[in-house]
């Protein structure tokens, strides 16, 4: 037997006397019908419930919330409302942050390679601070300071602490061999804390690391907050930024520290380090994924003997690529009949011109799935409208917030217009 696990779904998930899935109060069969598929659709108050919880579990101000899992002005506004700082780390995520009323001082700007107009942009609009991630950096801003293009930024430097994040290698970022950071084992991230001291352009507040993404083994952050500490510690500096990466389940079977525990390792570690810094940290993902789910119609179905059956749906690569990019795996249901049995196995695909264009290679459904079924899959909002593409000039789909039986629209359906809107050429 196999069905569906309960805590995959948004805290304000709930089956209807129908026994259609609603979520906030929002039965997904009206949604579907209101807004079309594919369809994002985000429990806001899940939402504010895990912006509140990181605010409770590290401090009013030590919270950012790392926006390229998932921004809109919406989303940006929310998580500010809420007690938290915005991590961006592009010029378009510092635009949306601040376009949705958020004041730059609450943003932190990240990025490997922030070019000379980002770094302007982030001066002139005097974020909170500049998370500074190579020695180029560091000449950049010296360029546009003698420009006095504004007051002297505040500075983190990203530190590459040599942690290895059991995750996979294209988001782990914390070891040795990565493009982010100055390393500390070649005694770059040392050269980097003098340079930074002695400069005028810049005033270093802090330090700044991030091990990966998706990470479940809460003790990968407890080692790396040991090395922090401990290369800090003469420095003195006001602030330690620990990053973020803390995982979620996706598939049955999964599981991983909550908010408040990660929280407690970090605490825990920090203080038994003697760590006197304001400890700060970046959780993304852990807010965001498992408040939405993504909603389908199951447009395909077929079955190849002896094969498998392919179960094509109206979205895929284009909406969610984490499985096309990093194997990631995910599950899938009805929202007709959530908790139902799920005994047919085959393959949900999208309809890119792709045979890569997987969204599970090994999905489980009713036995009674049928050509026109809404089709589900949970844990996707974090790195699905985030990463999307027109690939194939799909149009991307659109995101509505869920709570007390109101369905808000956050970000519209795009156009066949719209794919043109940027297009001059004939």
């Amino acid at each position: 037997m196999s069905v569906l696990p309960r805590h995959l779904l948004p805290d304000n998930a709930a089956v209807a006397d129908d026994g259609w899935l609603t979520i906030g109060g929002c039965s997904v069969r009206d949604l579907a019908a209101e807004f079309g598929t594919p369809l994002f659709v985000y429990d806001e108050e899940h939402l504010r419930a895990r912006c509140r919880e990181a605010v409770e579990a590290f401090g009013h101000g030590n919270a950012y919330y790392a926006s390229k899992a998932f921004l809109c002005k919406a989303m940006a506004r929310l998580a500010y409302d809420e007690g938290m700082k915005l991590d961006v780390a592009t010029g378009g995520e510092l635009h949306i942050a601040i376009s949705a009323g958020v004041p730059a001082p609450a943003c932190a700007l990240h990025g490997n390679n922030k070019s000379v107009a980002e770094l302007r942009m982030a001066i002139e609009h005097r974020v909170g601070h500049i998370v500074v991630d190579s020695f180029d950096e560091l000449d950049r801003i010296d360029a546009l300071m003698a420009e006095e293009v504004g007051p002297t930024p505040k500075v983190l430097l990203r530190i590459t602490p040599g942690v290895e994040a059991h995750t996979h290698e294209f988001i782990s970022t914390g070891q040795d061999d990565s493009k982010f950071g100055f390393n500390l084992a070649n005694g770059d991230a040392l050269r980097a804390v003098e340079r930074a001291r002695r400069s005028s352009s810049v005033e270093l507040v802090g330090l700044h690391c991030h091990i990966g993404s998706n990470v479940f083994v809460a003790s990968s952050f407890g080692k790396a907050a040991e090395v922090m500490a401990n290369f800090a510690a003469p420095f003195d500096l006001p602030e330690l930024v620990l990053g973020g990466g803390l995982g979620v389940p996706y598939v049955e079977g999964e599981e991983a520290p909550t908010l408040t525990q990660w929280g407690n390792v970090l605490r825990d570690a920090c203080d038994a380090l003697g760590v006197r810094s304001r400890v700060g940290v970046e959780p993304g993902r852990s807010i965001v994924a498992v408040a939405a789910i993504t909603v389908y119609t199951l447009g395909t179905i077929k079955p190849i003997p002896g094969v498998r059956t392919y179960y094509s749906v109206d979205g895929g690569m284009s909406d969610n690529p984490r499985p096309v990019l990093y194997g990631s795996g995910y599950e899938s249901f009805l929202p007709r009949a959530p908790f139902a049995d799920r005994t047919a196995e085959g393959r949900l695909v999208g309809k890119h011109c792709e045979s890569g264009d997987v969204l599970l290679r090994e999905a489980r459904l009713p036995a009674d799935a049928a050509v026109g079924d809404l089709v589900a899959t949970p844990v996707t909002g974090a790195y699905g409208r985030s990463m999307g593409s027109n690939y194939n000039q799909i149009t991307r789909p659109p995101v509505v917030f869920v709570r007390d039986g109101d369905a808000r629209l956050v970000i519209r359906r795009e156009t066949f217009d719209d794919l043109l809107a940027t297009d001059v050429g004939h």
